[in-house]
């Protein structure tokens, strides 16, 4: 990977180290910092790569709502049936995601989401590093690659729910980018509808 891809890979690494990391995290709160590492990614990535091919048609309003709706519905059935197989174990971590948003304001929380979080992380991930790996290898190559990195910068929460959250959300909109590169505008909805749904509007209990 050339230093284009790299330097933003590793910077990513870094702040979501911070901010998942239980030596760390203590220190920063979780949705600033989440917001910022957010901005900072986004911002590099336009220094680096120049604007993504984004737009809103009508058609990616109904893709977007309706990805999102099932990626939803995915997490659901994924909740209940880590519930079923490990009741404790998959219940206490499931609650320790819910809990980083105790203290905030749930309408700041979703502005937060709709607007920062969930649009600049899918215009890093998907509009950034898949489409500029997307140069360098094999499209289909890119697209694994970019869910690994994904899944990798959560490792240091040592929440295998999150992880494989992380996991099952890359492979979905990364798929999506690989199939359909042209909609990216739809994936950017979808991720930050589902932020929002499932952290505050409609949360899996």
């Amino acid at each position: 990977m050339t230093k284009e891809i790299t330097l933003p890979v590793l910077l990513a690494f870094m702040l979501w180290t911070l901010m998942f990391s239980p030596w760390t995290s203590v220190y920063i709160p979780f949705w600033i910092g989440m917001s910022v590492s957010a901005l900072i990614l986004i911002g590099l990535s336009l220094y680096l790569g120049g604007k993504p091919q984004l737009s809103i048609k009508p058609i990616d309003l109904v893709v977007g709502i309706g990805l999102a709706v099932v990626l939803w519905g995915v997490f659901w059935v994924g909740d209940k049936v880590s519930q079923w197989l490990f009741p404790s174990f998959a219940r206490m971590q499931v609650d320790s995601i819910y809990d980083m948003k105790s203290g905030w304001s749930p309408w700041v929380l979703s502005a937060l989401l709709l607007l920062i979080i969930g649009p600049a992380e899918e215009l890093f991930w998907r509009g950034y590093i898949q489409r500029r790996l997307s140069e360098k290898v094999q499209p289909w190559m890119a697209y694994v690659i970019t869910v690994g990195i994904y899944t990798l910068v959560h490792l240091f929460s040592f929440n295998f729910m999150l992880i494989m959250a992380a996991m099952v959300c890359g492979l979905i909109w990364g798929l999506m980018y690989y199939l359909m590169p042209q909609r990216l505008g739809a994936i950017v909805l979808s991720h930050a509808l589902w932020d929002a749904a499932v952290f505050i509007w409609f949360p899996i209990l």
